[in-house]
């Protein structure tokens, strides 16, 4: 948090604020939504590559480089705005996937929280990913969690 913050008002750049593939962006704001509990357990990670892997339709292989790169961005994140202004370059529905895929994570460990909530109601509203879609996405992610 502390480099984070360095970086921040040193004015350096690093990889984080060049131009980034919206799948590594889609990790990271996966893996930060786990993150918002204070708790990334295996069952969340196992999760997060199952949704690369069927939502992003991603093959096995990428799906490792993808989500440690996610990983490593998610850990030293000061926002997800730095993420979801590549996210939003992918096409509604796949976004949709997107905050589908955010519910199920916060689903995995089962213990939903009202944070996690509240952080996937910022990021839809980012994604400009509108209510009723995303209480759709929601309703898919219980009736596949259950």
């Amino acid at each position: 948090m502390l480099d984070a913050l360095k970086r921040l008002f040193s004015g350096r750049q690093d990889a984080s604020s060049g131009e980034m593939d919206p799948e590594v962006a889609t990790a990271a704001l996966l893996v930060e939504v786990a993150l918002v509990d204070g708790v990334y357990a295996n069952l969340e990670s196992d999760q997060i590559a199952e949704i690369l892997l069927d939502s992003l339709d991603m093959d096995a292989d990428r799906v490792d480089d993808v989500l440690q790169q996610g990983e490593d961005l998610a850990e030293n994140a000061i926002g997800a705005h730095q993420f979801t202004k590549y996210v939003k370059k992918l096409p509604l529905l796949k976004r949709v996937k997107v905050i589908e895929g955010l519910y199920m994570v916060s689903m995995a460990d089962g213990d939903a929280c009202k944070f996690e909530d509240a952080f996937i109601r910022h990021v839809a509203s980012l994604l400009h990913v509108d209510d009723i879609r995303r209480a759709q996405a929601r309703r898919r992610a219980e009736s596949r969690h259950i």
